[in-house]
């Protein structure tokens, strides 16, 4: 980032008096300590904070939680939302399934007062799919508030029906979940007035702040907003240099740093490398299809074409496949996420667009066909197996010097040991399968209430 680039960004420590007690960040998950008036004061979280209702959210958005079958709260979301719903700034970095985006979510929900016509939170993210998925996630926590209206706005589709929405108050939504470039055009235009905006978000911050285009739209959105509101940012990946220009966005935000990231630590998930030819890829992707247990699988590639023949090769030999492409048009791409998510098919063929934030609960493995780019990318790719501290298994095809070296900074970076795939692996390592699917083709094809409490009842007498 040059320092030109620096200047443009908005720094709250030149125009505007901090009032609070500092910042506070928390590396590993322990605990977080701060000074004001002399006082130390430590954060015991994780021992008063055991529960959702322990941070006194509503009473509609914890009938929501109990409903989506939530219990505890993760450690990320211990740290960050008993602050986040009392309005102050956060930065968060935690690697990919430990719940960041419910952080958001319940936080500006929790302060949120409808008013209509009148957009209040502003969640911007980088792609169109991850977009989506955050518009799905606030419609489940505000089940019960009726009230509320989320919309999502993006590229791609006529920005005359954006329009319509926000100039109806009857319509207009108090969330909008947006990629930038569409925001930006939709603020600069005065379709979308942002006076009355209360939450700015971020999430995959990294990526968006990193990329010069999109980073210009953030900041020209940032200051057509109310210079007081709550800024929030999250990723999975966070570098030192990126927090530096977050935090020019913010007054003294509660920094949270939940697993330091030169460790790779996606609890549960199985880590190996398969050393083979480029022309024997699709004879052992077949061989691991064939012989491994699955929910369901993103296979990971490198290019749009690949992306389509891979997934006409597997359709060919019968397997349930579909692929998602930045090649698609834009209703095809939601379409096929919203079926992937929905289990009607069990194997993704993707780009790199698949690879940040996007969450697919039943995924338990990643295939790295064409091995990434850099380490980064694979912390994404491999964080959509073992999400949430569930089992998963992710196995890199390395079939060139290049592919050696980049596997050779991942484990240097993260300290981790990526192993060789033994020939016989224990399933019970990396799946859930049994019940797991049983209980999601029931929910697919008999829809009976009964039936799925039936099976759930039977699943605490089911053999581990």
């Amino acid at each position: 980032m040059s320092g030109h680039d620096n200047e443009d960004l908005i720094d709250y420590e030149e125009d505007q008096e901090v009032v609070g007690n500092g910042g506070v960040a928390v590396a590993n998950g322990g605990a977080a300590s701060t000074e004001a008036d002399g006082v130390e004061k430590k954060n015991f979280s994780g021992i008063h904070s055991t529960g959702f209702r322990d941070f006194l959210l509503k009473p509609e958005l914890l009938r929501a939680i109990s409903d989506l079958g939530f219990e505890h709260p993760s450690e990320v979301q211990q740290e960050c939302i008993p602050q986040a719903v009392l309005g102050m700034d956060v930065l968060c970095q935690a690697k990919s399934g430990h719940g960041k985006t419910a952080v958001f979510v319940l936080a500006t929900l929790q302060q949120l007062e409808p008013v209509n016509g009148e957009v209040s939170v502003l969640v911007l993210c980088h792609t169109r799919e991850l977009a989506y998925q955050i518009r799905n996630e606030y419609q489940r926590f505000a089940k019960y508030m009726p009230d509320v209206r989320v919309s999502t706005f993006f590229g791609g589709t006529p920005i005359t029906k954006d329009s319509e929405i926000l100039k109806d108050k009857a319509k207009c939504p108090h969330i909008v979940v947006a990629t930038p470039g569409r925001l930006n055009a939709l603020t600069r235009d005065k379709i979308l007035v942002p006076s009355h905006v209360k939450h700015f978000v971020l999430d995959e911050c990294d990526k968006m702040l990193e990329q010069l285009d999109m980073r210009r739209d953030v900041q020209e959105i940032f200051r057509v907003t109310p210079h007081h509101k709550q800024v929030m940012m999250f990723s999975a990946t966070l570098p030192k240099d990126i927090r530096v220009t977050c935090k020019k966005f913010m007054a003294n935000p509660l920094e949270i740093f939940v697993d330091d990231e030169t460790k790779l630590t996606l609890h549960g998930l199985q880590q190996h490398y398969v050393k083979l030819d480029e022309a024997a890829k699709n004879r052992k992707l077949n061989e691991l299809l064939d012989s491994l247990e699955f929910n369901q699988v993103v296979i990971f590639v490198k290019s749009v074409p690949r992306a389509v023949e891979l997934d006409k090769l597997l359709q060919s030999c019968n397997f349930p496949s579909i692929s998602i492409h930045s090649g698609l048009a834009q209703e095809e791409r939601i379409n096929r996420y919203t079926a992937f998510k929905a289990f009607e098919k069990r194997i993704l063929v993707a780009t790199d667009i698949f690879g940040r934030g996007i969450d697919v609960e039943r995924v338990n493995i990643v295939i790295n066909y064409d091995c990434p780019s850099d380490a980064d990318s694979y912390l994404h790719r491999v964080g959509r197996a073992g999400r949430f501290g569930t089992k998963g298994l992710a196995i890199s095809f390395v079939s060139s010097d290049a592919d050696q070296s980049v596997m050779a900074q991942i484990q240097a970076r993260f300290e981790v040991a990526v192993p060789e795939l033994p020939e016989k692996i224990d399933s019970a390592s990396y799946s859930e399968l049994s019940l797991f699917v049983i209980l999601a083709v029931a929910d697919q094809f008999v829809r009976s209430d009964f039936l799925i409490l039936l099976l759930r009842f039977f699943f605490f007498l089911w053999p581990s």
